[in-house]
């Protein structure tokens, strides 16, 4: 019986030292945020001085607070790095979201009353 890794922070070879990979793929396959020792891990920092540099606004990009915890926006690492950020669906894998608003069909037009009829 075979598991599956969805785990994109272990699906990616490490150097003969142990220290992961980090390609401008891995990267991308975090998805649109990851947390703060994530981000440091890519630009090289321990889980200390990461969350240190974050909580002096010192950190090499952008970071949200959410409540105790950090974020850090995908899209600011890959700038940082002088890559190019995703225009598409950020969605893992490319799976569709739920906010793709032309594929509701649902809605009556504005002011036709639900019977089809416009308004004068």
């Amino acid at each position: 019986m075979t598991s599956h890794n969805s785990d994109p922070r272990r699906a990616f070879p490490t150097t003969g030292s142990g220290r992961q990979v980090w390609t401008e793929e891995r990267i991308r396959a975090l998805g649109a945020i990851t947390d703060l020792p994530t981000a440091g891990r890519i630009f090289g920092l321990g889980r200390a001085l990461s969350y240190e540099l974050a909580r002096t606004g010192d950190f090499p990009v952008a970071v949200i607070r959410a409540g105790t915890r950090y974020k850090v926006p995908v899209a600011g690492i890959l700038t940082a790095l002088g890559l190019q950020p995703s225009l598409g669906d950020l969605t893992p894998g490319g799976m569709p979201s739920v906010d793709h608003q032309r594929e509701i069909s649902s809605i009556d037009p504005p002011h036709s009353g639900g019977d089809g009829k416009a308004e004068p």
